[in-house]
């Protein structure tokens, strides 16, 4: 009795014995797979990246052999990933260099701000706001040499005006420097009520540019905007704004001026009613 519990012992130890080394070496085993596997996915994930070519260089095949081959999934999913790095490094830059630009260009937009720097030449003039119409020349092509009426009344230091290194003189800006000039202007018009509902007649708005040469006798027409509007019938007025803006190369002693159609109409607020330029290059 007494031996065949020994040898019970000795099987249970045995086999706890055995069962121990199997596990052992399994696990040596599989460490092993698993190790050789990594090395190998990693020689390909570098031999993928090593050996690519670019997609120019790409010769076409069938869509379904480029989504099983793993070489270029992981290409295109790290082209992938530097295009969008670029793209974004490049669309933050670009914002910033537009508003920087924008900024010193139109310091209008950031009037009396420390460190906003004015364009070395420029100008933004604003319509003088009074109960009193601002003067404004009658004027025929034919007696002057431009179409609609002048406006003269503009300001050019308070408020949201500003002149940098040009000069405003008679409603006019006097060019100083020659170069490729940015001008723009708008004019706000209030059409009163006719109070006939029976009117159908229409008014066409009209605003000019013009530029003055001193070598030359007429006024120079630059840019032209116009649109048609009906006069309201209601209690309210109708209310109507012309903007243009371009380009034009100009020399020094050049004059810049407004004038518009139904001048009686141009309501002269500062913020409705303007114009300017500034030295692009």
């Amino acid at each position: 009795m007494v031996l065949s519990v020994q040898a019970l012992g000795l099987v249970v130890l045995a086999a706890i014995l055995l069962q121990t080394i199997a596990v052992a070496v399994s696990f040596m085993y599989f460490s092993r797979v698993l190790n050789t596997m990594q090395e190998n996915f990693s020689q390909s994930s570098v031999s993928c990246l090593i050996n690519v070519k670019l997609p120019s260089e790409v010769v076409d095949s069938a869509a379904e052999d480029k989504n099983s081959d793993p070489c270029w999934q992981v290409t295109q999913q790290l082209h992938y990933l530097i295009e969008k790095k670029i793209a974004d490094s490049f669309q933050k830059e670009i914002s910033s260099a537009v508003s920087n630009k924008l900024t010193g260009v139109l310091p209008v937009l950031h009037p009396g701000i420390p460190g906003v720097p004015l364009p070395k030449v420029g100008a933004h003039v604003t319509g003088v706001a009074s109960s009193l119409k601002p003067p404004i020349e009658e004027s025929s092509r034919s007696t002057t040499g431009y179409f609609g009426e002048r406006i003269r009344a503009w300001e050019g230091q308070r408020g949201l005006s500003f002149l940098q290194n040009m000069e405003l003189r008679g409603g006019e800006l006097l060019v100083p420097r020659a170069g490729l000039y940015y001008i723009y202007a708008q004019t706000y018009f209030r059409l009163a009520s006719t109070g006939d509902p029976e009117t159908e007649e229409g008014a066409e708005l009209v605003q000019y540019i013009y530029k003055k040469m001193s070598s030359y006798m007429g006024p120079i027409l630059l840019m032209k905007s116009s649109r048609s509007a009906c006069w309201p019938q209601g209690q309210e007025p109708g209310l109507f704004s012309l903007h243009q803006a371009g380009t034009a190369f100009l020399q020094p002693a050049d004059r810049l001026f407004i004038t518009v159609s139904n001048a009686s109409a141009v309501e002269m607020d500062g913020r409705a009613s303007y114009f300017g330029a500034f030295l692009v290059s």
